[in-house]
């Protein structure tokens, strides 16, 4: 089984080296790491290129923002299973990718899979935990869904239910997740592991303003889908996720 890991990249120079490291530290063996750069003004690519590894296949032209080049990625991958890695952004261990695998074959009538990850700053400390739960209908409505760059699902499901929204511009991934999820109810799993040191101050954690506009993209995918959204109870419960981030 082959697992593909996308990592879109702009001005990546500080932080590219230990994502690359961190997939070529892997203990699975047949992974394809893409690189979808958005033609990067500093030395991106002379960093990606001089790193030897598991980085297949590179491409560096403009883009129209973080889904567009995702979904480049996607179309590009040959792996059975998809997954993300941001630029900034490392896994766990090194068996990591070995579980995400491990699971899809233990369990081969999912279609996706998921774990926890953990938020750090700058100095690699940890200040806060994503703790997920299995799905059950209703979930998305109440302010939650899977974190994503712990989110992994298999090729077939972007070829039978679309690829990123890219006039979202950062609930993409969500809606996606809600798509899949919600809507199509595919089999999911949820693994109860940390998968993914995810570093703080991205377009999605960045304060009231990306709230916001969360919260209304997030209306906008309901009503896209055909699904009832209740922006009270959404907001009540996005209210307690914030209350217990706060008491942590």
């Amino acid at each position: 089984m082959k697992i593909s890991i996308i990592t879109v990249t702009y001005n990546s120079a500080a932080t590219i080296a230990r994502c690359i490291a961190s997939v070529n530290g892997q203990t699975y063996p047949n992974i394809g790491h893409i690189i979808v750069d958005g033609a990067s003004k500093d030395n991106t690519i002379e960093i990606i290129k001089s790193l030897p590894g598991r980085v297949t296949k590179i491409i560096s032209e403009p883009d129209s923002g973080i889904y567009n080049a995702m979904n480049k990625g996607i179309r590009m991958a040959t792996g059975d299973i998809i997954g993300t890695l941001n630029s900034d952004d490392h896994f766990y261990n090194g068996d990591i990718l070995k579980k995400v695998t491990q699971t899809f074959h233990d369990h081969p009538e999912i279609e996706c899979m998921y774990g926890n990850l953990v938020f750090v700053n700058s100095a690699d400390k940890v200040v806060r935990t994503w703790k997920s739960k299995p799905f059950k209908q209703g979930l998305f409505a109440r302010s939650w869904s899977p974190a994503h760059p712990a989110f992994y699902c298999r090729k077939e499901v972007f070829e039978k239910y679309g690829l990123y929204k890219t006039n979202y511009k950062i609930a993409a991934d969500v809606e996606f997740m809600l798509r899949v999820l919600e809507l199509n109810r595919i089999d999911s799993y949820f693994l109860d592991e940390t998968l993914v040191r995810f570093s703080v101050g991205g377009a999605s954690t960045n304060g009231l303003i990306s709230t916001i506009t969360l919260t209304r993209e997030m209306q906008r995918a309901f009503k896209e889908n055909g699904l009832q959204f209740n922006l009270p109870k959404y907001m009540f419960y996005k209210a307690l996720k914030i209350k217990e981030y706060l008491v942590k």
